[in-house]
C-alpha cells in the first residue's frame, strides 16, 4: 500500500496470487529503480518510482493467509488501509529469500570494497572502464566498435578476401545516438565444416523477441555441444530452416541504421556468415586490464542483479543471452562509465572466486567437519542481493527484529526483546532509512503444529458454514430439481442434500462463493419454492454467532469497494456477451467471469468492478431484475476478494468432498491459547497502524504473512 498510491495491479482471478520472485521484483524496482538497472515488475507497475520516499517491509513470520482469515475482525486497521492483497505462494527459507538469496561469504570484505571504490575518486580513475571512456556520459555511437577494432577483434569486414561469400545485412545508413539497438545471440554446433549456427535469437530494445529459431546445419554434425548449446539431435530432426533463410529474415527485420549488441558478437556473425558495420560488444564494453574479458553470466549477476545460464538448465538460452547483452549495453549508456566503474567489478569477481574456492574446500572436508563449521558460522547464501546493490548506491537498509536475520553487515541490524520495543525503534529509525525490514513476532509458542491444525479446522469449518444455507420445510413429495433451479440462480452450488432428520424435509445447500449464500438468505427467505413458503437460514454454531458482523465488514472492506456480484447467468453466455451487456454501465472498469479451476468452465456468476463506489450502487439498482438471454439476473455487493475466492475453492476441493455441516453444534469455549492469540493479533494490528501513520507520503509499505510451512 502506498501513501499517495501509485501501484497498479489487477486483483481478480489468478492475478491475486504472486510468487516469491514476483515479490522480489517489486521490492527491487521500488528500492533501486531504472537508474540501477532494476526492471519494472512483470505482474504490476509502479508509477513515478523516483518519487518514492522509501520502502518498508513489515514481516509477521509465524503468520499466514490462514491467520488473516481467522483473525479478520481483529486486523481492523490492516484491512482498512491495505487495499492490495495477494496470496503468496509458499517457499522454503522465506526471509532469506527476501534478501534476494542473501550475501556472499565473507561479505564484510565485499562491502568494504564496494564502499571504498565509490568514495575514493583516485581508485575510480584507475579502473579500466574509466581509463578507456572517461567519466562523462556519452551517446551509444561512442561505444560502437571502430573499423580498426572490428579488424582487431576478428569481426567479418566488407571487402576483405577472408570473408568472401559473407552476406551484408544492408544496414548502411549513418548511425546516430537515436539509432535502434538489437540484441543478437547464436548457439553453434561443431560440424565437418567447423562452427555452424543451430539456433538464432534477435531481440529489440524493449527485450521483445523478433527472431527465435532453430537452424539446420549444412554439414554433418560432429559434436552438438549440448551442455553449452542445449541442442540435441532430436531437436534438429524436424528443422527445415537453412542459414540462407535466416540471413534473408535478418536483412528484412533490421532497419538500415540498426546497431547490433552481443557478447563476443564476432563469433555469432562468423557463424551467421554475415557482415554488419555497427556493433557494441559487451565483452569489450566492460573493459578489463590486458586481454581479459568478463563472462556474460557474471556481468548479468553483478550489474543487472539477475541469474542466467543456471546450472539446472541444459545449455544456454540464446534469447536470454541476447536480452542480457542488450540490457547491459543499455545500462552502460544510461548510467555512463563513471557509475559502471563504481560497481568495482574486479573486486566483486575476486570475492566471488574466493567464495567458490571456499566452497570447494568445504566439499573436500570430512562430513563431520563441514557440519561443525556450518553450526559455528552464520548461514550465508550464494547469490548477491539487492541489499548489496543498495550498498553500492550508498544506502544501508534498516533491519529490526527479535532475532539476527542478516549477518552480512549489509543492514543496520537491531535486536529487540518485544514488539513494543521494535515499534519504538522503528518509529525513530525508519524515517532515516530508504529501505526497512521490520519483523514483529507472535512468539514460538504460537506456531505449534497442533495450534495450526486447530486454526485450519476452525477457519475451514467457519467458511463452510458461511457458504451453507438450510431451506425448508418442504412437503414430503417436493421436487428437489425445482429447489436446485431456484437456488442455483443465486450462484454456483457446490453440493445439495436433503435433511430427513426433521419432521418435514429441509434442503442443505453449500455454495461455492459467499455472495451466493448471502443472496439466497436475503432474497429467498420467506419466498414460495416448490409449493412451500420456506425459511432460509445459515447453520447455528458458536462460530457463526458473529456471521452478520463479519458479512458487514467484508462488504465494507476496501478490497471490495466498487465491486458487485451478478448471478443467474446461463451457461451459454460468453464474456463477449457480458461486455456488450454491461459495457453501457457508467464507470465500469473490469469484468471477471470465474471459471472452475479444474474443468475451466465458467460459473453462472460474474464480478463487476467500478471506478467509483456510487457507480456500483447505481449499477445494482439497474441490474437487479435485468434479463439476459432469457435469464433474470440478481446482484449484490461483493464479499470475497480473488484470493479468498481461490482459498475457498481449494478448501472445497482439497479432499474431494464437502465438510460435514451440523444444524446444531455444541457450544464450545475458545481455548486460552486462542484467546491470548486474539489479544496479541489486536496489539499487532495497532502496532502496524502506528507505524503506517508515521511513514512519509509516497512510501511503499508491504506487510507479509509468510507462514511456517
Amino acid at each position: 500500500q502506498e501513501k499517495s498510491s501509485c501501484l497498479s495491479a489487477a486483483l481478480f482471478g489468478e492475478d491475486c496470487e504472486i510468487s516469491r520472485d514476483q515479490l522480489y521484483e517489486l521490492l527491487k524496482f521500488a528500492a533501486l529503480g531504472k537508474c540501477h538497472s532494476a526492471a519494472q515488475p512483470s505482474w504490476c507497475r509502479i508509477y513515478r518510482q523516483s518519487h518514492l520516499a522509501g520502502v518498508v517491509v513489515i514481516v509477521l513470520p509465524e503468520m499466514s493467509q490462514l491467520h488473516f482469515y481467522q483473525f479478520y475482525l481483529q486486523f481492523r486497521h490492516l484491512r482498512k488501509v491495505f487495499r492490495h492483497r495477494f496470496t503468496l505462494t509458499p517457499s522454503a527459507n522465506f526471509l532469506a529469500s527476501l534478501y534476494g538469496e542473501g550475501a556472499n561469504p565473507k561479505p564484510q570484505n565485499t562491502a568494504q570494497g564496494l564502499t571504498s571504490t565509490s568514495s575514493k575518486s583516485s581508485d575510480l580513475k584507475c579502473d579500466p572502464i574509466f581509463q578507456k571512456y572517461g567519466g562523462k556520459k556519452r551517446g551509444l555511437t561512442s561505444y560502437i566498435l571502430t573499423s580498426e577494432e572490428l579488424n582487431k577483434y576478428d569481426y567479418p569486414i566488407k571487402g576483405s578476401t577472408r570473408w568472401k561469400g559473407y552476406v551484408c545485412t544492408g544496414c548502411d545508413k549513418q548511425r546516430t545516438d537515436s539509432s535502434p539497438l538489437f540484441g543478437l545471440d547464436c548457439e553453434m554446433c561443431l560440424t565437418a565444416k567447423g562452427n555452424e549456427v543451430t539456433y538464432v535469437s534477435l531481440v529489440d530494445a524493449r527485450g521483445q523477441c523478433l527472431l527465435n529459431e532453430l537452424v539446420k546445419p549444412q554439414s554433418e554434425v560432429v559434436n552438438y555441444r549440448t551442455s553449452f548449446s542445449g541442442i540435441t539431435e532430436e531437436m534438429l530432426l524436424p528443422v527445415k530452416t537453412s542459414l540462407s533463410d535466416i540471413q534473408t529474415r535478418l536483412k528484412k527485420i533490421l532497419p538500415r541504421d540498426a546497431v547490433l549488441v552481443g557478447h563476443s558478437l564476432n563469433n555469432d556473425l562468423q557463424a551467421l556468415e554475415m557482415i554488419h558495420p555497427s556493433v557494441i560488444d559487451t565483452s569489450l564494453l566492460f573493459a578489463r586490464t590486458g586481454n581479459r574479458r568478463f563472462k556474460l553470466k557474471f556481468l548479468a549477476r553483478a550489474v543487472l542483479g539477475k541469474e542466467i545460464q543456471c546450472e539446472e538448465m541444459v545449455g544456454h538460452d540464446p534469447a536470454e543471452d541476447a536480452r542480457t547483452a542488450l540490457e547491459l549495453a543499455q545500462f552502460f549508456i544510461e548510467q555512463g562509465p563513471a557509475k559502471v566503474a563504481e560497481l568495482n567489478l574486479e573486486m566483486l569477481l575476486k570475492a566471488e572466486n574466493l567464495a567458490e574456492v571456499s566452497k570447494k574446500k568445504d566439499a573436500l572436508q570430512p562430513q563431520g567437519c563441514r557440519v561443525q563449521q556450518q553450526l559455528n558460522e552464520p548461514p550465508h547464501l550464494s547469490k548477491p542481493c539487492f541489499l548489496e546493490c543498495l550498498q553500492v548506491t550508498g544506502q544501508k537498509p534498516l533491519l529490526l527484529g527479535r532475532q539476527e536475520l542478516d549477518s552480512s553487515g549489509l543492514c543496520q541490524s537491531n535486536l529487540s526483546t518485544s514488539n513494543k520495543q521494535i515499534l519504538q525503534k522503528a518509529l525513530e529509525d525508519v524515517p532515516l532509512s530508504t529501505f526497512s525490514i521490520i519483523q514483529f513476532s507472535l512468539g514460538p509458542e504460537n506456531i505449534s503444529s497442533r495450534l495450526l491444525a486447530e486454526l485450519c479446522e476452525k477457519v475451514g469449518s467457519k467458511l463452510t458454514d458461511m457458504l451453507t444455507i438450510y431451506a425448508g420445510p418442504f412437503e414430503e413429495n417436493f421436487r428437489l430439481k425445482s429447489v436446485k433451479k431456484k437456488f442455483g440462480k443465486c450462484g454456483p452450488i457446490q453440493c445439495l442434500t436433503v435433511v430427513t432428520e426433521t419432521y418435514q424435509p429441509y434442503v442443505c445447500i453449500q455454495y461455492e462463493v459467499l455472495e451466493a449464500a448471502q443472496l439466497a438468505v436475503e432474497s429467498l427467505n420467506g419466498a414460495e419454492v416448490a409449493g412451500s413458503c420456506i425459511k432460509v437460514q445459515r447453520p447455528v454454531t458458536a462460530a457463526m454467532l458473529d456471521c452478520d458482523v463479519l458479512i458487514k465488514e467484508l462488504e465494507l472492506d476496501v478490497e471490495n469497494e466498487g465491486v458487485i456480484y451478478v448471478a443467474g447467468l446461463k451457461q451459454s453466455v460468453t464474456e463477449k456477451d457480458l461486455q456488450e451487456e454491461f459495457g453501457q454501465l457508467k464507470d465500469l472498469e473490469m469484468l471477471f467471469l470465474p471459471k472452475d479451476l479444474q474443468s475451466a468452465k465458467h460459473r453462472n456468476c460474474c464480478f463487476l468492478k467500478f471506478q467509483k463506489s456510487q457507480s456500483a450502487v447505481d449499477a445494482l439498482e439497474v441490474i437487479n431484475g435485468w434479463t439476459l438471454k432469457g435469464s433474470k439476473l440478481r446482484s449484490r455487493h461483493a464479499l470475497a476478494s480473488g484470493h479468498l475466492w481461490r482459498w475457498i475453492w481449494q478448501m472445497n476441493h482439497s479432499n474431494g468432498k464437502q465438510r460435514g455441516n451440523i444444524f446444531y453444534k455444541k457450544m464450545q469455549q475458545l481455548p486460552d491459547s486462542e484467546q491470548d492469540l486474539k489479544k496479541k493479533v489486536k496489539k499487532l494490528d495497532n502496532h502496524i497502524q502506528k507505524l503506517y501513520r508515521s511513514l512519509q507520503n509516497n512510501t511503499l509499505c508491504v506487510v507479509l504473512f509468510p507462514g511456517v510451512n
